[in-house]
């Protein structure tokens, strides 16, 4: 269900209403722009409140704030796409960037930039990362990393040690092993990552290819893909993963998540998202990299968590810059935004966030600062159809999952579903 302003805050018929009364045209001349994102319980907290703040220090601008979860974002986002009815700032993932601009869907913020935008002393890389063909068309707010979060008193009790920095895949498998076995099973070992194609990207990136080349196509194995398959497979032989029943619930909210509901002990985020996950957790939630390949090449890699988008549709372009502006430097905005988002890539708002950083907030900080130097370099943008190939590959993985496909049948039914869909997106 999409949740709007309107119904978490309450009060904007109240502004409608007097607008339409004698004595209301100030409240008839208000600019309104609309801010569409995916969220969850504590992003959406923190989003309202940021506009409620704007609105304080802007009150000729209205802003109409939607919110959806993940699973459903990018299929309204389609609609309204195809219908010309963008919200004027969109939250933006860099798997689709590539695919909206190509349709038009997004405007260039070059030629705002030291007018209504300010980015002077902004990290480089991560602006870098919002730029298709040279043009910047969307504005990092916040910068992450994957993460393998962990119930830090469930490893306790089961006494498991381990480097969260350098721990292998065989690693990974016997300690997933090791707490079912210590829990009786109560607590299986982690959550099944088989349906993640996120995981699967990192396990292509650690045998040194990309999962799409510098031209856009798959390179990907159906090996690759088999043996990430098998992998699973042999986890859950093993009795140390959720039930199917978990792993079929695809792209589920941070509340459905088994290291939020107590029944496993391991759960695949991004880093971003430790700060929602330890909000609905009673026992401290402990950051992790994705396991390694010993010998292999760094699967992880240090991306834009999401960017700040301007569409195609927006109409009022000016007051749509003056609150995108305001996300990454006003000091009592991003103070309420703090790090759920990501790392800020302001070296300013670091350092003012900086004393008041929650235990959880340090926590990432210090992830965040640790794997500098143990990740890849950030992949291009995907190429048009990469939406649309994350959905076969969680079709084909449940198939596994659901004893339908072995894993070396699955690997190669997926690859070369993913190639035909790229292809016929060109």
């Amino acid at each position: 269900m999409t949740v709007t302003r309107r119904t978490v805050l309450g009060g904007m018929g109240l502004a409608a209403l007097a607008a339409a009364m004698p004595g209301g045209a100030a409240f008839a001349q208000n600019r309104t722009i609309r801010h569409y994102w995916w969220g969850n319980p504590e992003r959406d907290k923190r989003t309202f409140a940021v506009i409620e703040a704007f609105q304080k220090k802007h009150p000729g601008i209205t802003v109409s704030g939607e919110t959806i979860g993940w699973g459903d974002y990018w299929t309204k986002m389609a609609t309204q796409t195809a219908g010309r009815n963008m919200a004027d700032l969109v939250q933006m993932d860099h798997r689709f960037l590539f695919e909206y601009v190509g349709r038009g869907a997004l405007q260039p913020l070059d030629d705002h930039i030291g007018k209504t935008l300010m980015l002077d002393g902004f990290d480089q890389g991560p602006l870098e990362g919002g730029k298709v063909d040279g043009k910047l068309y969307a504005l990092n707010i916040g910068s992450n990393s994957q993460m393998v979060v962990y119930n830090a008193q469930v490893f306790n009790d089961a006494r498991i040690e381990f480097d969260p920095l350098s721990w292998t895949h065989e690693d990974f498998a016997k300690i997933a092993a090791a707490i079912t076995k210590a829990s009786g099973g109560r607590v299986k070992g982690t959550d099944d990552f088989s349906t993640y194609i996120e995981y699967l990207e990192a396990w292509v990136r650690q045998r040194g290819r990309e999962f799409y080349d510098d031209e856009g196509n798959v390179a990907a194995t159906a090996e690759d893909a088999a043996t990430f398959f098998q992998f699973w497979e042999d986890l859950r032989k093993a009795d140390a993963v959720a039930s199917k029943d978990r792993a079929l619930m695809l792209d589920p909210a941070l509340a459905e998540r088994g290291v939020v509901k107590g029944d496993t002990a391991m759960s695949l985020i991004w880093s971003n998202q430790i700060v929602g996950v330890q909000d609905l957790m009673q026992d401290e939630a402990g950051p992790a990299m994705l396991p390694h390949l010993p010998g292999g090449k760094p699967g992880q890699f240090i991306k834009p968590s999401m960017f700040l988008s301007l569409s195609r549709d927006a109409k009022d372009v000016d007051a749509a810059m003056t609150y995108m502006n305001d996300w990454v430097n006003d000091p009592e905005i991003t103070g309420i935004l703090g790090l759920e988002r990501g790392i800020p890539c302001s070296p300013k708002v670091r350092e003012a966030l900086a004393p008041s950083f929650s235990s959880i907030e340090k926590r990432t900080v210090d992830y965040f600062t640790a794997i500098q130097d143990k990740v890849g370099p950030l992949p291009k943008p995907q190429p048009k159809g990469a939406g649309e190939v994350r959905d076969a590959f969680m079709r084909t993985a449940s198939e596994v999952i659901l004893g339908n496909q072995t894993p070396q049948d699955a690997g190669q039914i997926f690859v070369e579903d993913a190639v035909a869909i790229i292809e016929r997106a060109r």
